[in-house]
């Protein structure tokens, strides 16, 4: 434990209830104390890099982002490392998630810089907009614009995990990266984007070793952090695969248990 510089947590889930729009008092004040240790913290997450940026303001000068699964990731508001997804992908993907509309889903395709939507639901957008705080423009056809695709993502209110792994990811997981983000959402990436590897990235970038790097996760697009870092945590509310994966099991988010694992660490 005293041989940690890096601390990589994932956010809804683990560090917070799912879409919450910001951290707690008592997390900005472990952040802060970990970075007054020298210790790097990183997000490493699903959501854009404009959503966490306003999540994690309070903290956000010294902030590593593993952004959109890892697709995306910055320090100090600086990209060092992009992969965008393949056209013909984005284009095939989209056709099968189109069919999904009817049965309640929406699709969020997100860019380096935000996020489109072809939803008119008021209360998905309100959710991506306000809850997630992305940065959020609406369109008539997600395909018809020219540009740099690094995710796309499927919502399904209280659960799309039938769709997802009975339809969806089996059918894309060849071509793409394809996983569960929670009850609610499937991803989709290009095939080498993964968080573990994105963990990597930032490991190398940073000059540490793997076993100097904690991290924390819950759902199964977190399995590659818990595989990368040496010391890795699955909160009490993870899934059982995340939970085989980790070295230890803590808390649940709602009894705050990445916090509890840092104070001790502290």
């Amino acid at each position: 434990m005293q041989t940690i510089k890096l601390i990589a947590t994932d956010v809804d889930g683990t560090l917070v209830k799912e879409s919450s729009p910001n951290i707690t008092e008592e997390q900005v004040t472990v952040f802060r104390a970990l970075e007054d240790r020298g210790i790097h913290v990183a997000v490493a997450t699903g959501r854009q890099y404009g959503s966490i940026r306003k999540v994690f303001a309070p903290v956000d000068r010294k902030l590593c982002y593993i952004a959109e699964n890892g697709a995306h990731i910055l320090i100090g508001g600086e990209t060092i490392y992009k992969v965008s997804m393949k056209r013909s992908h984005v284009e095939g993907i989209m056709q099968d998630l189109r069919d999904l509309y009817p049965v309640g889903c929406h699709v969020v395709a997100s860019t380096p810089h935000g996020c489109y939507l072809e939803s008119r639901d008021e209360d998905f957008i309100r959710l991506i907009r306000d809850g997630y705080r992305n940065d959020v423009t609406l369109t008539e056809d997600i395909l018809g614009l020219e540009e740099d695709f690094v995710k796309l993502a499927v919502y399904r209110k209280g659960n799309i995990r039938e769709q997802g792994e009975k339809i969806l990811i089996p059918k894309w997981k060849d071509e793409v990266k394809a996983t569960m983000a929670g009850e609610e959402w499937v991803d989709f990436m290009d095939a080498t984007v993964d968080k573990g590897n994105g963990l990597q990235v930032l490991i190398d970038h940073l000059g540490i070793r793997p076993e100097e790097v904690m991290a924390f996760g819950d759902n199964e697009n977190d399995i590659g952090l818990m595989q990368t870092a040496g010391e890795s945590y699955a909160v009490g509310n993870a899934v059982d695969k995340v939970k085989a994966a980790a070295k230890h099991v803590c808390p649940p988010y709602w009894e705050n248990g990445v916090v509890s694992v840092l104070r001790e660490l502290l």
